[in-house]
């Protein structure tokens, strides 16, 4: 692999110290930088680009989760591991919901950190069987409520009429918006509720009570 360079983000100097040792221990890891803040963390992801981000989850204003969160939907290509003292299975959930790459504890080895590392970099991250199920069970008791939020008022309305049957040209006429515009939006919503087709969207639609079989507006009469 290519040398990856590297954005380290905690409140405590001491921290960023230790984890900048960790990471000269193999010459694979850069160190771009080290900073106390996720206000910080923002700016020098604008201005270096980096390939990976140590941050810490708990920190004083904009926290790690927020932070990983916001730098992702800018940057989605930055891989980001949230590193803690707490061994809480809440906070890697709520980390990977976030948009995190993986979760690192404070207290492990440094061989086991230069391991892991490497694993997210290269995106062959081993999760253990009981690690993969309860990440699936609890995504799916969230998954629901987060995929609905995500959608714009426009793209709901779009696809409660991708529901009902209406073609591109239908919903355009409707909305009083451009083809093109419409599938735009169809791929941002396909996108967001990671589906593949119309026939899947109708069907998540119907299921989760985003629409109802029947228009919510008249039909144009048949000639």
């Amino acid at each position: 692999m290519n040398c990856c360079r590297v954005l380290v983000v905690d409140d405590h100097a001491h921290a960023r110290e230790a984890m900048c040792e960790i990471l000269a221990m193999d010459e694979r890891f850069e160190v771009i930088g080290a900073v106390a803040s996720g206000a910080e963390a923002m700016v020098w992801t604008a201005q270096w680009m980096p390939d990976l981000i140590l941050i810490d989850i708990e920190m004083p204003g904009m926290d790690g989760l927020e932070t990983t969160r916001r730098i992702k939907l800018e940057y989605p290509y930055v891989k980001i591991v949230i590193v803690t003292v707490s061994d809480e299975i809440s906070y890697l959930f709520e980390a990977l919901k976030q948009g995190a790459q993986g979760y690192l504890l404070k207290n492990l080895a440094p061989s086991t950190w230069i391991e892991y590392l490497l694993a997210i970099v290269s995106e062959e991250v081993p999760l253990s069987r009981e690690l993969a199920f309860q990440i699936l069970k609890e995504f799916a008791v969230t998954s629901v409520k987060e995929e609905r939020e995500a959608l714009t008022a426009r793209e709901k309305e779009i696809l409660g009429c991708v529901s009902s049957g209406s073609t591109n040209r239908e919903i355009a006429a409707e909305l009083g918006i451009s083809e093109h515009t419409v599938k735009n939006h169809l791929k941002n919503i396909l996108q967001k509720l990671q589906l593949q087709n119309r026939t899947q969207l109708t069907r998540y639609a119907l299921e989760q009570g985003l629409a109802s079989r029947e228009r919510d507006f008249p039909r144009k009469p048949q000639r």
